[in-house]
């Protein structure tokens, strides 16, 4: 597994990512400016993964699924965001965004599509619902969306948002992978799981 192309942009510094899955491109969430960047790079993505319907996470989705002809997926108690942007002009949506249908919902009990070999989808809610994380086992490589950063954690004081099951998911389903295993989260830089597991603040009894 290669190292993915990275791109951060929007209002709110927003990464995402494309991934080479032995010659499936998937694109992980579609914030403001990534169609223009995947366009200039000349790289069309066969399928694209939202790990949560935060705006700055959905900004180019619909647009990019159009361009891209591709199937859109994400988790159903995410799908209430991505259907009605417009619920977030309340907290911090600065302009309307276009719907994005999901081709398929997932969920951490169903497979994944079988495009995506060798992927494990880990359910961790408590920043969004239906906040997935995607796991690479055998690249040791997890996108986590906001679920957790380096010295820090997503943020739990938006609609739907629980300290509670943020933290205690984070405990029981992220920690325990490999500690080499490399964090590519929705904001920031790259962190792994073993210094997550030693010194971030929010994680530490």
């Amino acid at each position: 597994m290669t190292q993915p192309l990275t791109f951060c942009g929007g209002l709110a510094s927003t990464n995402a990512y494309l991934v080479d899955l032995n010659g499936h491109l998937l694109a992980i969430d579609a914030p403001e400016g990534f169609l223009d960047f995947l366009k200039t790079k000349k790289l069309k993505p066969h399928s694209l993964f939202l790990t949560h319907g935060h705006w700055d996470h959905i900004w180019d989705a619909a647009d990019l699924a159009d361009w891209a002809s591709c199937p859109v997926y994400y988790h159903p108690d995410t799908a209430p965001l991505c259907l009605q942007p417009d619920s977030m002009l309340a907290f911090g949506l600065p302009q309307r965004l276009r719907p994005v249908q999901a081709t398929q919902l997932l969920t951490d009990s169903t497979p994944p599509p079988a495009s995506w070999p060798d992927s494990q989808l880990l359910h961790v809610p408590g920043h969004c619902p239906g906040s997935l994380c995607l796991y690479l086992p055998q690249s040791k490589q997890l996108f986590g969306g906001d679920v957790l950063f380096a010295d820090g954690v997503g943020r739990w004081d938006l609609p739907g948002g629980s300290r509670e099951i943020l933290i205690t998911g984070i405990q029981k389903k992220i920690l325990p992978l490999p500690p080499q295993t490399i964090v590519y989260p929705g904001h920031g830089p790259t962190t792994t799981v073993g210094r997550e597991k030693s010194s971030n603040p929010f994680l530490q009894d």
